[in-house]
């Protein structure tokens, strides 16, 4: 059995087949196959079949009922979001009021730090990691300055030890132990959207909650990768995007969770408008804000209709799914293609090698990152660069199947 034939061998017999037939895959160049093999969703998700018509049936409600769809549209937008508070909340390990779909996911950064980041004494400091997302870097470093503080001194870039590509959990916790009284704020990501790493967040939580600061995530590479339990694990407040493994369209509407212990504090201070007061009494149109416990109070503006209805679309596909098939899966298409990708020469995976500190993502350190995914592109294998010297592959386990990583392996072989 030659390598092809072991992939489509593994496509067959996978328990948890691919739902690729659920999406709209883009074509191939060059005729050598009708569909691309797309290991770009960790950087723009793929569009659900589904989301079109959600879409279609919101402008058609639009078009029917004009203003009347606030309340009388087959799903009434005045509570459009609430329907997906429930598998968002299952998506990430949370209790339905827990969470909110608003905004875009630097916005709900910023709006949680207005309510987490409060500086205080000796205890003024941001932590977060040396290769975080350059938003999470800027956000940060602009809400030291809101305060008053020079970010210089105020936020902390975790690195990994000389020669090492990650984080260490053990040295995480050092530093919150030996310096912790001095960390309003820990804010890492999740998935580390560089190396793929997944940091250990129930440890590190426990770690910056022992040591009294703030514990928040971006989960922009975790939402949807790996399975999450925010609530269980006492994290006071996390954020992601929907566009990547939640395939929802690009600048889609992002996620918000609070801990009940929060949603249920009014004293807990924060940024207000009109959609964080309480539905029951929204229309009285009062001066005074109601906020409801939950974490909604984190609201601003009505939601953008349009934009929630492929979020919905994507939920519900996550929900038929299983979080934690999902991961099963993208395991083993990120083990098979680590184990194709071995013998090549001239780059290197840093992602790490444990499947439990990892996603669904290896990123290849290798010259000439950008120029190599453009020769990728001409084979009809889509992933993406990040320069000077990293190519990331993401097996997206909803709808990448063992022979695209197979047409990776044999690409990659090919162009380096």
């Amino acid at each position: 059995m030659n390598d092809e034939q072991q992939a489509l061998r593994l496509d067959e017999t996978d328990p948890l087949p691919s739902r690729r037939g659920e999406f709209l895959i883009p074509p191939a160049p060059g005729g050598a196959h009708p569909e691309a093999a797309y290991f770009a969703g960790n950087s723009l998700g793929l569009q659900p079949r589904s989301a079109a018509d959600y879409l279609r049936e919101e402008l058609d409600d639009w078009a029917r009922l004009a203003v009347e769809g606030h309340t009388r549209a087959r799903r009434p937008w005045v509570g459009y979001h609430e329907l997906l508070r429930e598998p968002a909340a299952r998506l990430v390990g949370a209790l339905p009021h827990e969470v909110v779909a608003m905004n875009s996911l630097t916005v709900n950064l910023h709006l949680m730090m207005a309510s987490f980041y409060r500086p205080s004494g000796t205890r003024t400091r941001i932590l977060i990691e040396d290769s975080a997302f350059p938003s999470d870097s800027y956000a940060v470093a602009s809400q030291a300055v809101h305060h008053g503080l020079d970010p210089a001194a105020a936020v902390v870039r975790l690195r990994p030890r000389p020669g090492e590509e990650h984080l260490r959990t053990g040295d995480v916790v050092d530093f919150l132990e030996r310096e912790g009284d001095t960390v309003a704020l820990l804010l890492l990501g999740g998935v580390n959207y560089l190396t793929g790493q997944l940091m250990d967040m129930p440890e590190i939580t426990k770690a910056g909650r022992a040591a009294g600061a703030v514990v928040g995530w971006d989960l922009a590479h975790a939402a949807g990768n790996v399975p999450l339990r925010l609530h269980d694990w006492d994290v006071d407040f996390a954020a992601w995007c929907t566009y990547k493994y939640l395939n929802s369209g690009p600048g889609a509407v992002a996620g918000c969770f609070v801990h009940e212990r929060h949603v249920r504090d009014s004293s807990v201070p924060r940024l207000a408008g009109w959609w964080g007061t309480d539905p029951a009494v929204r229309f009285r149109m009062d001066p005074e804000i109601a906020p409801p416990a939950s974490a909604d109070a984190w609201q601003l503006s009505n939601p953008p209709i349009m934009a929630l209805a492929p979020v919905l679309a994507s939920l519900e596909i996550f929900d038929r799914a299983g979080m934690d098939a999902l991961r099963a899966r993208g395991d083993r298409l990120t083990g098979y293609l680590e184990a194709r990708l071995a013998p090549l020469p001239g780059l290197r995976v840093i992602t790490p090698a444990e499947p439990s500190a990892r996603g669904a993502q290896l990123s290849l350190r290798v010259a000439g990152a950008g120029a190599l995914v453009e020769r990728l592109a001409a084979r009809g294998v889509i992933a993406d660069a990040r320069e000077p010297d990293i190519v990331r592959l993401a097996p997206t386990p909803l709808y990448n199947t063992f022979h695209d990583c197979h047409r990776a392996a044999e690409a990659l072989a090919e162009a380096t």
